[in-house]
């Protein structure tokens, strides 16, 4: 497994950028080189992405959500990744740290030789800066969801 970490700070409060986080349908107009997300119910997802020229598709699933705090998932079958986004908020409540863990397992010649390159890393690095924009010329989000998904085991006290 290879893992990334990149992390951006957005000049909008942690509401804000979690809200528009977890709005993954519009993930295409700022994350590089993915085609479609599909929402499948509060914990699913279908990704369609092309990595390295290649047609990659995969389900995952949300495994935990807290909102404007984290957003962790993993891959439940097809192309192999997990991985957090978390958000942190300034102490003036008008900037927000998005950090984003990713781990992978790249998959294939060209796969493995595009992350000896460093290339999901410079991508992931774009898709945070594209979300920066995407949120920041837009001053609001496009849509939330204040749900919250415990790991699988935890129990409300």
């Amino acid at each position: 497994m290879s893992t990334i970490e990149k992390s951006v700070q957005v000049e909008v409060p942690v509401h804000t950028a979690y809200d528009q986080w977890t709005q993954f349908e519009s993930f295409p107009q700022f994350m590089e080189g993915v085609e479609s997300v599909k929402q499948l119910d509060d914990k699913h997802l279908h990704w369609k992405a092309e990595i390295g020229g290649v047609t990659r598709e995969w389900d995952a699933e949300i495994v935990h959500q807290v909102p404007d705090e984290r957003i962790t998932w993993r891959a439940v079958e097809g192309s192999q990744n997990q991985g957090t986004v978390s958000f942190a908020q300034d102490q003036m409540g008008k900037a927000t740290r998005v950090t984003l863990r990713l781990e992978y397992e790249p998959e294939g010649m060209v796969e493995k030789t595009g992350d000896l390159l460093n290339i999901v890393d410079r991508r992931a690095k774009g898709d945070l800066e594209r979300f920066k924009d995407f949120i920041e010329q837009r001053g609001t989000e496009t849509g939330a969801w204040r749900g919250e998904v415990k790991p699988t085991g935890e129990v409300n006290r």
